[in-house]
């Protein structure tokens, strides 16, 4: 594990969304037999474990709250039994769809704003992305901050990426599951989740969760990504701004058998490299 970064951060709290909604029968977990998709090993090493221990080593949260549906999944491995027992992990009940467990979490939490939300499936993140986006959060005065990665940097190493990219006037990006709560107003936005996000996947999600006039922006590219934003933020009453993250691999989570072969080959790249 890498030492704390001499650099410190304001408070916020994280929460790791782990939840499995399709339990054994996920693609991934069906790869290893598992309980969760979480748990599934990359490189020798559970999933859920390893995004953890990316937060754990940024050095910028005191605790790291994952909600799941079972707090048993939490204490599948030795090291996160010993996150647990040291108080570093803490277990919150999963709800529903994921904004209403973000909307418990946040009241379940002591002192819950700001708050950093990622998932469990983003293997691939590092201390050093996640330093960025929470470098960029408490820079920013917006009620809200998602992390994004341009298309362009992702293919540079990933051609083949399988990777949903909204297009818009300056080109295609993608969502790297990091994303800010500053305040109460933020929680406004969270509501977009009720059907489960993967808006890049699924574009009528867009219709749904913003309105007639951020889809038709969307849908004919008539704005930058800034802008859709900006048209987003004033339906839902919310200030959002973008955080840049220039990392190939930081929209890259866990779906499919594709991305985890394509994860986990990245990963023994990173060991090999490092070793």
């Amino acid at each position: 594990m890498s030492s704390a970064p001499a650099e410190t951060f304001p408070p916020a709290s994280v929460l790791v969304m782990a939840a499995s909604r399709r339990g054994v029968d996920d693609p991934v977990a069906k790869l290893q037999g598992t309980s969760h998709k979480c748990l599934v090993e990359l490189d020798g090493q559970v999933m859920l474990e390893r995004v953890i221990e990316a937060l754990v080593d940024s050095g910028c949260f005191t605790k790291i709250h994952v909600s799941i549906d079972n707090e048993d999944v939490l204490r599948a491995t030795e090291k996160m039994r010993g996150w647990m027992d040291e108080g570093r992990v803490v277990f919150v009940q999963s709800h529903g769809n994921l904004a209403d467990s973000v909307l418990k979490a946040v009241d379940e939490i002591d002192n819950s704003l700001p708050m950093v939300i990622t998932t469990g499936d983003n293997a691939l993140h590092t201390p050093e992305i996640v330093r960025d986006f929470v470098r960029d959060f408490h820079a920013s005065k917006a009620d809200a901050v998602v992390g994004f990665t341009r298309e362009d940097v992702v293919l540079r190493e990933f051609a083949n990426s399988g990777l949903a990219f909204h297009r818009l006037k300056d080109g295609g990006f993608s969502s790297c599951n990091l994303y800010g709560l500053k305040n109460a107003n933020a929680l406004k936005a969270v509501r977009i989740f009720e059907g489960g996000g993967q808006f890049g996947k699924r574009h009528i999600r867009i219709l749904k969760a913003f309105g007639l006039w951020p889809f038709i922006i969307y849908k004919l590219k008539l704005s930058d990504l800034a802008g859709l934003l900006n048209a987003i933020g004033r339906r839902l009453r919310v200030s959002v701004e973008i955080s840049w993250l220039d990392y190939p691999w930081g929209p890259i989570d866990v779906d499919h058998k594709h991305s985890f072969d394509i994860t986990e080959a990245t990963l023994i790249r990173r060991r090999e490299q490092q070793g």
